[in-house]
């Protein structure tokens, strides 16, 4: 992940495809209540664009993002609905252009961030290549609450492997972030991407083991499906738990989505 040239390649066209879905929406279409309970349309895009807002200030001016982490720090709850609500009360038109010209900005700045500089953020420091990472873990998990009000069937792609790849890296903060202490030792995940090929981490011979579709790992670790849900295989008690527990994102844990009905565990 050092040379994030590919990463950023690849946000900017899971962002453009998004921009496509939603570019022609009428004003009612964006009122629409989305999978994420309490959140529009327009909602799931102002967050999108607050949050590139918020990278943009963590790779450009770090006083600026330091106060956005201090009011995250009073409202540890609320403050990412509350960035998302702010930036959904402008006019759909207006949202749009804000979001086109905050991710183009940022895009900008994580081109030209120094080799190996390291950026802050509300979980530990990321490098470009990592802050990419997370775009494009939340644009392609916003885009489908988005795609799936719509009806919009967006069929899973090999940019996949960054969001696979962000939920294996963030296992021990998703242990952290519900108050338990990581397993000591590594586990291996064999995924089937998209194409066919297995996408693995981890050592072979670990003993606690997750398996199952590259896509499925993704909606679990951006919390888009419950685990019930999923064709994925626990191997250990500790990879069994985690992937109860499992999300790629900064911040307390989620609510994730509740199993369809006849699934539950």
């Amino acid at each position: 992940m050092a040379d994030p040239t590919r990463v950023i390649d690849d946000l900017c066209t899971e962002s453009d495809e998004l921009d496509r879905v939603v570019a022609g929406l009428s004003a009612e279409q964006w009122t629409l209540q989305t999978p994420a309970a309490g959140w529009t349309v327009a909602h799931q895009i102002a967050h999108l664009a607050w949050t590139d807002h918020s990278s943009l200030l963590a790779v450009t001016d770090a006083d600026g993002f330091q106060a956005l982490v201090e009011g995250a720090l009073d409202a540890p709850h609320t403050f990412v609905d509350d960035g998302a609500e702010e930036y959904a009360r402008s006019a759909p038109a207006e949202l749009l252009a804000r979001w086109r010209e905050g991710r183009a900005a940022l895009e900008k700045a994580l081109r030209e961030a120094p080799a190996g500089a390291r950026f802050p953020w509300y979980g530990p420091p990321m490098s470009a290549a990592s802050m990419a990472t997370a775009r494009l873990m939340e644009t392609w998990a916003h885009g489908l609450d988005v795609a799936d009000t719509l009806g919009v069937v967006r069929p899973p792609s090999d940019r996949l492997r960054h969001v696979a790849w962000l939920g294996v890296r963030t296992r021990d903060f998703a242990f952290g972030a519900h108050g338990l202490t990581p397993p000591a030792d590594p586990f291996r995940v064999e995924l089937a991407g998209p194409g066919g090929d297995v996408w693995a981490y981890g050592p072979e011979d670990a003993p606690q083991r997750v398996t199952g579709p590259a896509l499925d790992f993704c909606l679990l670790v951006t919390q888009r499906a419950h685990r019930a849900d999923l064709a994925l295989t626990a191997d250990g008690p500790d990879a069994d738990r985690w992937l109860d527990i499992a999300q790629a994102f900064a911040g307390p844990p989620g609510g994730g989505r509740e199993p369809k009905e006849g699934t539950a565990r």
